[in-house]
This record gives C-alpha cells, sequence and structure tokens, in this order.
C-alpha cells in the first residue's frame, strides 16, 4: 500500500499567507527534464567539419551580419548527427566564452509517441532557470512572461538549445523577445516556418563516408589494412549504408568484430537484407548487426527497448534482464563496442542511452513473435518491480522516523535523493504504464508512492500526471481503495497547482471511496488532505471540520503520526483565521506527538508552524527559539524549502525586535537556501527584503 497522503503539508509553516498558486493545466506525459548544463560533448565526432563551419559563426553572438540571426535550426534524417553537431558546436561555442550567461537544453522528443508540448518545455526550462513549485505563477500566460522577463534581464548572451523538435508549435512560444541569447534547434524537419538560419544535414559525402570508417579500422587497429587493400569494395560499404552516419557506425563495429573477414562478406550480408523501399538501407544494416549479435546481447538490445526512457541506469538494465550487475555490464559494453548502445558519463558512475531508431527497430522485432513480446513484457514487469522498491527504499532516507533502520541499497540520504533526481524522468515514465492492466497495479503503486519525493521537491505538475494516470487505471481495474488514494495524490497536485475546486473535488471523492470501502486510514488522510484545500478556498468552518474528523479518526486509530499532522494542519487553518492562541495549542500538541513518534521533518514543521503562531502574539524571543529548533531539523534533513521559510520568518522576528543586521543576515541565509531548493520567487523576495534594510 501507498504511503498515506496527509503525511506532508506542504503548506505548512506559510507565515505570509497562502502559497501562491501555479499552472492552471494538466500534461498527458511527464514533463521533460531541462537542464542548464549542455550533455557532454560527443567523441568521435567526425566528418561534419563543413557543417560545423557553417554553424558556429551563426551562433557567435558578437558576429557581424546584415541581418541578425537568433535562431539557427539543424534539420536532417534521423540518427544524421544533428544532436552531435548542435552538441559540439555548443561546446566549442561555450569553451570560447562565447555565452557567459549560461545555457539550457532540453530534450522535446519530437518523435516519440508523447512528444513534449510547449507548455511542458516551459515548465522544465523554468525548472532550470530555479524557478518551480510555489515560485510559478498561476497561469501559463503567466510562466511564459516570466520566462521571457527572466531571459530579457540577462544581459549576458546565452544559448538554448531545444534538442529533437518535430512541431513548430512546440518551439515559437519558448522563442524569447529578444536578439542577445542564441537558439539552438534541431529537428528531422525542415522548420521553415521559423525565422531561423536552417542549416540543413544531408548524409556524409562518399569520401567522408570512407573515411569515417578506414579511420574507426585504424584506431581499433594500427594493422587493419583492409580499407587500403579493398578501397572499391569500401566505398561500395558506404554506399550500401547510405553514407548514413550511424549505419556507418554500426558497420564498422561489425567490421571490428570480424577482423579477418574481408569488407566484401560484410557488404554481401546487407545486400541479403537489403529492402529496395529503404532508401538509406537502414533496416538491413540493423538487421544485420542484430543477427550478428550472440543471443544474449540480441535479448539485451531488446529489452531495451521496453525500457521507461532511451536513458536507465546499470541496476535497471540489470533488472529488466533478470542478469547480475557484472553480466549485465559485460552484454552493455559488447552494445556500445557494436554503437547500439551509447555511455553516457553521469556523477562518477554511467548510464546508457539508446537511439530512438534502435530502439525502435527491437520493438519491431519483439513485435513480430509471441515469445518475444511475452519476454518484453516479464521484463517491463521486472522493470517496473525495480523502479517500485527502489523508489521505497529511497524514500526511507527521506522520511526515515527515529530508531528506524534505513534501506541498505543507497549509503545515506544524499545519495538517495541524488538517485531519485536521476530517476525522476523514468520513474514518472513507468509510473504511466498503468495504461496496461498487466502492469497496472504495480504501476499504480509506484505512482501513489512518488507523491512523497515529488512533492518534496514540489514537481506537481508530475504528481497530477502520475495521479491522474492512477485514478484511471485504478477504475478501470475495479480497485476502489487505490482508486481512492490516487484521488488523494491528484488533489494534493491540484491543489499545489491552484486548481482548488478541482482540488476539493478529487479529495471529497477521495474521502467517499475510502468511506464505501471501510479504509479509515485513507479516510483520514483524505479528510486532513481536503481541510487544507477548503483552508485554500477560504472556507474556513469546512476546514475546520474536515481537519477534527481526520483528527477523530487517527485517534481512534491509535495513530500517533497521523493525529500529529491533523493538529499541525489545525493549528494552520486556526492562524489563518487569526485564532493565534488556540493555534499555539494545536501546533504543541502536534509538536509533542511528533517527537514522541520520532517524526523529525513533522517535529521541523511544527517548531516553525509554531514560532508563527507565536510571532503572531508578540512573543518574538520564544518566537526565534522555535524557529531555530525547526531550523536545525530542516538542516539536518536538507529539507531547503523549510529552511528558508523559517530563516524568513527569523528573520521577519529579529526586525520586529530592532535586530536589523540580524535579520539582514537572515534574508540572505533564506535567499540561500530558496535558491538550493530551486524556489527563485522566494529567493528574490528575500534578497529584496535584505535590500530594504541596507
Amino acid at each position: 500500500m501507498s504511503v498515506s497522503n496527509d503525511r506532508f503539508d506542504f503548506r505548512d509553516g506559510d507565515f505570509y499567507g497562502p502559497v501562491t498558486a501555479k499552472a492552471e493545466h494538466h500534461h498527458h506525459g511527464p514533463v521533460p527534464i531541462a537542464t542548464a548544463a549542455l550533455p557532454p560533448a560527443p567523441t568521435g565526432f567526425t566528418g561534419r567539419d563543413d557543417d560545423l563551419a557553417r554553424l558556429l559563426p551563426v551562433l557567435d553572438p558578437a558576429a557581424k551580419t546584415d541581418l541578425p540571426v537568433v535562431i539557427c535550426a539543424v534539420s536532417g534524417l534521423g540518427g544524421i548527427g544533428k544532436t552531435s553537431l548542435a552538441l559540439y558546436a555548443a561546446h566549442r561555442a561555450v569553451r570560447g566564452g562565447w555565452f557567459p550567461g549560461g545555457t539550457l537544453f532540453v530534450d522535446l522528443r519530437g518523435y516519440d509517441d508523447n512528444p513534449v508540448t510547449a507548455d511542458q518545455a516551459l515548465l522544465a526550462l523554468l525548472d532550470a532557470l530555479g524557478v518551480r513549485g510555489t515560485s510559478l505563477p498561476q497561469t501559463t500566460a503567466a510562466q511564459y512572461a516570466l520566462y521571457r522577463s527572466l531571459l530579457s534581464r540577462e544581459r549576458e548572451p546565452m544559448l538554448l538549445l531545444l534538442d529533437n523538435a518535430s512541431d513548430p508549435g512546440q518551439l515559437i512560444p519558448l522563442i524569447p523577445g529578444t536578439d542577445h541569447h542564441r537558439i539552438l534547434i534541431t529537428s528531422r524537419d525542415r522548420l521553415t516556418e521559423l525565422p531561423a538560419r536552417l542549416v540543413d544535414l544531408d548524409t556524409l559525402s562518399p569520401e567522408a563516408a570512407v573515411d569515417l570508417i578506414s579511420s574507426s579500422l585504424r584506431l581499433s587497429d594500427e594493422q587493419d589494412d583492409r580499407a587500403s587493400r579493398e578501397p572499391d569494395t569500401l566505398r561500395e560499404l558506404a554506399a550500401v549504408c547510405g553514407h548514413h552516419p550511424l549505419a556507418l557506425q554500426i558497420a564498422a563495429a561489425m567490421l571490428r568484430k570480424r577482423r579477418y573477414r574481408p569488407i566484401a562478406s560484410l557488404v554481401d550480408e546487407i545486400r541479403a537484407a537489403g529492402d529496395p523501399t529503404d532508401a538509406l538501407a537502414l533496416r538491413p544494416i540493423f538487421e544485420v548487426s542484430y543477427a550478428r549479435l550472440p543471443e544474449r546481447q540480441a535479448r539485451l538490445l531488446r529489452l531495451l527497448a521496453v525500457a521507461p526512457t532511451a536513458e536507465v541506469g546499470t541496476e535497471a538494465v540489470a533488472a529488466l534482464a533478470d542478469l547480475s550487475i557484472d553480466e549485465t555490464l559485460g552484454l552493455l559494453e559488447d552494445l556500445v563496442v557494436a554503437h547500439l548502445v551509447t555511455p553516457e558519463p553521469h556523477a562518477g558512475s554511467v548510464r546508457w542511452r539508446s537511439h530512438d531508431l534502435v530502439r525502435a527497430y527491437a520493438a519491431t522485432v519483439a513485435s513480430h513473435d509471441e515469445a518475444l513480446a511475452e519476454e518484453g513484457e516479464a521484463a517491463r514487469e521486472r522493470g517496473l518491480i525495480y523502479y517500485r522498491e527502489w523508489n521505497r527504499a529511497a524514500l526511507g532516507h527521506l522520511t526515515q522516523l527515529s530508531g528506524e533502520p534505513a534501506s541498505e541499497l543507497f549509503e545515506d540520504r544524499a545519495a538517495a535523493l541524488a538517485w531519485l533526481d536521476t530517476e525522476r524522468a523514468n520513474l514518472v515514465a513507468a509510473a504511466l504504464w498503468a495504461e496496461d492492466d498487466h502492469l497496472a497495479e504495480l504501476s499504480i503503486d509506484l505512482a501513489l508512492d512518488l507523491w512523497t519525493y515529488l512533492g518534496w521537491q514540489r514537481f506537481f505538475d508530475d504528481l497530477g500526471t502520475t495521479g491522474r494516470a492512477a485514478q484511471l487505471a485504478a477504475k478501470r481495474i475495479g480497485n476502489r481503495i487505490l482508486e481512492a488514494w490516487a484521488y488523494s495524490n491528484l488533489g494534493i497536485a491540484l491543489r499545489e497547482t491552484g486548481r482548488t475546486q478541482e482540488s476539493i473535488d478529487a479529495l471529497i471523492r477521495a474521502r467517499d471511496l475510502h468511506q464505501t470501502a471501510g479504509d479509515p486510514n485513507g479516510e483520514a488522510a483524505a479528510w486532513s488532505n481536503l481541510g487544507a484545500a477548503l483552508e485554500c478556498a477560504g472556507r474556513m468552518d469546512e476546514a475546520f471540520t474536515a481537519h477534527i474528523r481526520a483528527r477523530a479518526l487517527y485517534q481512534t486509530m491509535g495513530d500517533l503520526d497521523g493525529e500529529a499532522t491533523t493538529w499541525d494542519n489545525l493549528g494552520n487553518a486556526l492562524q489563518a483565521a487569526a485564532l493565534a492562541d488556540e493555534a499555539i495549542t494545536a501546533h504543541t500538541r502536534a509538536l509533542d506527538l511528533f517527537r514522541t513518534v520520532g517524526n523529525r521533518p513533522g517535529e521541523a514543521r511544527s517548531w516553525n508552524n509554531l514560532g508563527a503562531s507565536i510571532s503572531r502574539t508578540g512573543r518574538a524571543k520564544e518566537a526565534i527559539k522555535a524557529y531555530g529548533r525547526c531550523l536545525e531539523i530542516s538542516r539536518e534533513f536538507e529539507d531547503h524549502y523549510v529552511a528558508g521559510q523559517t530563516l524568513e520568518n527569523l528573520a521577519l522576528a529579529h526586525k520586529s525586535a530592532h535586530n536589523p543586521t540580524e535579520a539582514h543576515t537572515l534574508y540572505l541565509q533564506a535567499a540561500e537556501a530558496f535558491t538550493k531548493a530551486g524556489a527563485s520567487k522566494e529567493a528574490a523576495q528575500a534578497q529584496a527584503a535584505a535590500r530594504s534594510l541596507t
């Protein structure tokens, strides 16, 4: 069963009033992850010197041209090297100091089943800029305005790389209204609708294609003289590969593996597998490459096609394949040698990326064979179990109660959080497998568990996406309790994204389903979350009733941790209603219960909320002491958002106590904490408050 949804109320401790609402829409897939740093530059980049020479001058923000070129779009066939060229050029430009304002990168996945929309990309880009959670404006229009404002205020040139676009609609809303930044786009389509310099990539010239293969052979073995012994056959090989870089790399890998066989033998195999309707001969290349793989490597290639996304970690691949880590690494390294998988260095380790054309080919192979299709379904089930269990282990470090053992899968809390951040896209994508009835319950479990991390990190759009998918799947398979928990997740996400009435509706539905199923624990959670949503709507009497109903249910069950949360949430509602003394009583009771059960994060929130309530009575010294206790614990758990709130409240308390120097320092510390939490709006407010004291 999933974690109880009322364990974290993300509004706790909001001393300055209701949270700022944000996005008014939902997404039908995981929100992409944008980065403020470029992915690594490709290795072995070759055959594109002329294209690079065309591209670099366009990117240079200092270049003097008759017409200012802000956008450059690189187009060409799949696998032809668009992303490699763009990344190579981008890294060259960054090393040259062209973009001191920084870089932004997002993969638009334009040719996946669910391409990223402009609105989804916007959220990812704002997240990379440090704007997330309650920092986001209420409407999509306001989010675009903030995005353009941030880029406009950044006077140093920036580079925005939008990779793998399929439609101008993904791009046009993301183009900032300024000409001092540069935008680099890659697409399989020629984006003539954009006001952009178009750089079309063709297949390599015959000479460059031959050179790519011969260079690869010499690099592997300097005594490999087949290229010089069979020059005509080498040109023929390049031709049957369509001079296509991906096909050429795979062909070169096959030649290296069959070191003592002539090039002509590979040409004959490719021609035998050829399809006269396939102008680029990519399918025949894949056919021959796949046919030459030993069975274990071929099986792993097929199973990589069922992974949630194109990039996965070693442990996830091992789970898909039901193999040990050592066995998995050996097979992956074989696929790297065959140019069917690309290793991606990541935080001292490595992840594994499959080109979408290779994934599509492997999926096609499996779809034409019933036994292979069943093999893929079994792998997906193992993958789901892996993500569910590792996610639960990581969450154990985030929410560990006193005396509870933490999972040995992760060395410490930092390692667990790093894993969650890295695997976020895969976790969300795997949770969406709930559409498959065979995997529905496992996927729903994962979706329900994810609320803790997604809420902690304030990824409320992903929380809404997974919550809706889980709710629909649970309803479809007739599991009313799971459906109720999914409605609770969805209700939290809707509340935090400013859709208060929809949140109330979802939480009422959750409450009713739990009641019908005779599930008091779930009913209590739904009442508690409903109380917070009603408070957001200003319906205070109903909010009090909801919190009291939740508290009574937890008391009846003897659930002290749940009771503590409802006391704390009730205290927040009382505080919002200007009933400070009653709020102090409620928060004090919550604090005692949290300490009894050893819930340190809960204790931290209660200290902060207690301090806020005490502040309203004018007892600044007592409030400062409470805030200090919260700060100590929130720093221990690296809850930067709560730390930022508390530091800001501390600053206000010191300001009220006529200690402006101390208040100034605390506002700056709050800004730093909010920045770490990705809450740029709160960080800016704290910085402004600090400036007002100088």
